[in-house]
């Protein structure tokens, strides 16, 4: 499968035997935009036969209503007016929230626009998992099972196969009913930088940026310290 980048035209290639039956996103490797590309399942579509009878199909049961549609188009919108009005601090990075819950998911979308994250919401853990690889985002939001899992695998348990480079630069926020919000054992236990009680999903603006700002500061020492091995060494 080929196609190109819309910003800067480059040129992408994928193996014809790594592309999924949906529609999925790649980085591009010259100017890192995600390009999304349609997958096999519409090529198999166009080659079906049409059916033979004539009678409507039925409507899937999981069509989302006109009242879902309202809400979802509601909660973007206030998603946008959040990031606008923290796009003059500077953005705190790009974030991916995958969690089951649509109203667990729409809140805890909002408070990290509010720190200025760009946020992206996905209900599949394949997908995911393939974005975080290339590492596209600086910050998962998630569960220890949420959304669609392909394989038998959720997002949080992919994420624990990460390679060590890759999940240490990652920020990864389990919320659940089960979890204290900030609770360091809990975390730990979960192998997770930070837990969220799902009551608290809207309100956790303050655990995020106190537990990333501290990541961040014991990731710069940890930095220094490696550069400066790396001199002696040399």
């Amino acid at each position: 499968m080929q196609g190109s980048c819309p910003q800067c035209s480059s040129k992408i290639a994928i193996d014809d035997a790594k592309v999924p039956d949906r529609s999925f996103q790649v980085k591009c490797p010259k100017c890192g935009n995600l390009v999304r590309f349609p997958g096999r399942a519409p090529e198999a579509a166009a080659a079906a036969p049409a059916p033979a009878s004539s009678a409507p199909e039925p409507v899937p049961a999981s069509t989302p209503a006109a009242g879902d549609e309202e809400m979802r188009a509601q909660m973007m919108a206030q998603v946008r007016r959040e990031m606008s009005l923290t796009e003059a601090v500077g953005g705190g990075g790009r974030a991916l929230v995958h969690l089951g819950d649509k109203t667990q998911a729409g809140a805890i979308t909002l408070s990290l626009s509010r720190q200025g994250y760009q946020v992206d919401t996905s209900d599949d853990s394949g997908e995911g998992s393939r974005l975080i690889e290339q590492g596209v985002y600086d910050l998962v939001v998630t569960a220890r099972v949420a959304g669609s899992v392909a394989k038998g695998e959720s997002l949080y348990q992919r994420l624990n196969r990460l390679n060590p480079e890759s999940r240490r630069r990652l920020f990864v926020v389990l919320v659940g009913d089960e979890f204290k919000t900030g609770d360091g054992t809990q975390a730990w236990s979960c192998l997770a930088d930070l837990v969220v009680s799902a009551r608290d999903a809207g309100a956790a603006d303050a655990a995020i940026r106190n537990v990333t700002q501290e990541r961040q500061r014991l990731l710069q020492a940890y930095t220094d310290a490696r550069r400066r091995h790396e001199a002696a060494a040399n």
